[in-house]
Order: structure tokens, then sequence, then C-alpha cells
């Protein structure tokens, strides 16, 4: 009798160390940054750090806080940027996972499409920025184009390479069991080859966010690329320290929120 209680109590002490271990763990990341940024600022007003090379962490907050909060003009940048972000990388994965599928099930479509797309992936993609923004402008297109050439190629090798590396050792029970090709694919092939995908995609994502933003840095209307160079030119250290934390910020959100996507949809493993 005493023994169902400590049996179910463990799993609580267990929850309470992680929560404990993950507390502490916040708390030492954000010592490090206070500590960071206060001999940031520090050195910034005594003189031993150049503000118009590194900025100053209070004029950087002061910075994003008037683009958000006063001006407003920040959320309209930001907006284009996630929005060619998210577009990009819908277009190139849902492209990259199709043709990947057909890989697999047409070896010979592989092979006849795989020098051309070798070329095509061995091309500078941002060496390619002037020829996308004369064939679909300074919008938006051009920037979509270049998230989407990016991430096309990551999800690709990654879906072709997860479906691979399904072990035949389940191919072959399955088989045996009476499972149909279609079955096969569905209940074995693909659950089996979704966390390599998944890493594909992840990468994907941030490869896309690069190729926008890069774009936008090169020419655009609008974007955190386009603010981000107009401020280098006007030498404006402290905004560009802003959008490049800001960035930085996204990138870590997306990383983020994509693993937690990905446990939600292996949750049955």
């Amino acid at each position: 009798m005493s023994a169902t209680p400590l049996n179910a109590a463990l799993p609580a002490s267990t929850t309470r160390a992680a929560g404990t271990g993950r507390g502490a763990s916040a708390l030492r990341h954000l010592l490090f940054l206070i500590a960071f940024f206060g001999l940031w600022e520090w050195g910034s007003r005594a003189g031993w750090l150049d503000r118009t090379l590194f900025g100053q962490p209070s004029e950087i907050a002061l910075y994003l806080w008037r683009g958000f909060f006063v001006r407003g003009d920040l959320w309209l940048e930001l907006g284009y940027t996630l929005a060619g972000t998210f577009i990009s990388f819908l277009l190139g994965s849902a492209a990259a996972i199709v043709l990947g599928l057909a890989f697999t099930q047409w070896p010979p479509l592989e092979r006849a499409l795989d020098p051309y797309l070798t070329v095509i992936n061995a091309m500078p993609r941002f060496a390619l920025a002037p020829l996308f923004l004369l064939w679909f402008g300074l919008g938006l297109p051009s920037k979509i184009a270049m998230g989407t050439s990016l991430s096309f190629f990551i999800v690709l090798a990654n879906t072709v390479a997860g479906i691979r590396g399904v072990p035949q050792d389940f191919l072959t029970l399955s088989r045996s069991l009476g499972a149909t090709p279609l079955q096969l694919f569905w209940k074995v092939t693909l659950p089996s080859a979704v966390p390599v995908i998944f890493s594909g995609l992840r990468l994907g994502l941030i490869f896309s966010m690069l190729g926008v933003v890069g774009a936008e840095i090169i020419a655009a209307e609008h974007g955190l690329g386009q603010t981000l160079a107009y401020l280098q030119s006007n030498f404006n250290m402290d905004g560009v320290m802003a959008l490049l934390f800001l960035l930085a910020a996204l990138g870590m959100v997306v990383v983020k929120g994509m693993a937690r996507l990905e446990r939600w949809l292996l949750r049955w493993q």
C-alpha cells in the first residue's frame, strides 16, 4: 500500500527539479545579460568604448521604444520582413517536400534533375539578388524569391535524407504484416522521417529570414534590412545595434517556436 504514493510522488519531484533547474538557468542568463549591458553602458559613458562604433545600450533601448511605441514605424518594417520570411518559407518548404517525396518514390526523376539542382544550388544566392530585383522589382516579391531560393535546397536535402534514413527493419516488418504501399508511406516512412525533415524546416525558416533581410539591405522599399542599411549609411550605430538585436531575438523566437511545434507533432513517440 505504501508503494503507490511513493511511485506517484516521483514524477512530481522530477517535475519540480526540472522546473528549479530551468529557473536557475534563466536566472544565470539574466545576471549575465545585466552584467554585460551594464559594463557596456559604463564603458560608453566613461569613453572606453566609442559610441560611433559600438553604440550605447540606453540609447539602443530608447531607439526601439521610439520606433515601436512613439513613432510606430518599426511595426511596418517588421511586418514586411516577417511577411516575406513566412511566405518564402512556406513556398520553399512546400516545393521542397513535394519534390523530395517525388525523388524517393521515383529515383529516375532524381537522377534526371540532380545535375541541374546541383548547379543552381552552387550559385551564390546573393549574387542573384540583382536579377531578382530586375525580375520582381523593389517590393516584396523579390525578397520572397530570395528567401525561397535559400530555404528550398535545405529542406529538400533533409526531406530526402529523412525518408531514406528510415530503418529497413521497420519497412520489412510492416510489409510482412500486410501493409499496402500507401499505408507503408503514411504510417511508417513519413512519421519516421519527421524529425530529420523538421531539422531542415528549422534551418529553412532561419535562412528564409536571412535571405529576405539580405535582399532588403541590397535594395527595398520597406523592411528591417532596408532600415538597417539606411541607419548604417547615416552612421546611426544605436539604431543599427537595435535592429541587430531585434533580428537576433526574432531568430531565437523562430527556432524555439519550431522546436515546440516539432515536440507537439512528435508527442506520440
